[in-house]
């Protein structure tokens, strides 16, 4: 008896075509490589103050309320942990310790999406038992969120 062997065209479902990155991505991708040649332009004597200026720019290019809450979080951060060093990621502010994302926010408007994201890489030390959140959706900031990501930033530097 003869083994058959299936033909591998294709894995995806029947009439569908795959239309690859959306423009947002593409777009997320060309900022990350400017980033990178930026970074081997400035070269290892670039200091913290190069990244908290690009920071803060791209939180102020923020629509509201994502720019409010961009600012605030910057805030929450810096004071949650203040070794973190301050950094665009994919054209979003995010926060690095030793050189690796921790954390970042992405702004609603970053992938068209009906909220903003706050959220955690695999750098950050947040594991409890076999899952747990690494991203968070946001509407609105209030004291009590504030003091919640204060305290997990906080965990995911330790």
């Amino acid at each position: 008896m003869k083994d058959t062997q299936k033909s591998a065209k294709s894995t995806t479902a029947i009439g569908k075509t795959s239309k690859g990155f959306t423009d947002e991505e593409r777009g997320a991708m060309k900022e990350r490589v400017q980033e990178l040649k930026a970074a081997a332009r400035r070269g290892p004597r670039a200091d913290k103050a190069d990244g908290e200026s690009a920071v803060l720019a791209k939180i102020a290019e923020m629509p509201e309320p994502d720019r409010a809450m961009g600012e605030r979080l910057h805030t929450v951060i810096k004071a949650s942990a203040p070794t973190l060093s301050s950094r665009l990621w994919y054209g979003m502010p995010a926060y690095a310790k030793d050189g690796k994302v921790v954390c970042f926010f992405q702004s609603a408007q970053k992938f068209n999406t009906r909220y903003a994201t706050f959220g955690f890489s695999d750098k950050a030390n947040l594991d409890e038992g076999a899952m747990w959140p690494t991203a968070f959706a946001l509407t609105e900031l209030t004291a009590a969120d504030e003091a919640r990501i204060g305290a997990l930033v906080k965990k995911a530097v330790s």
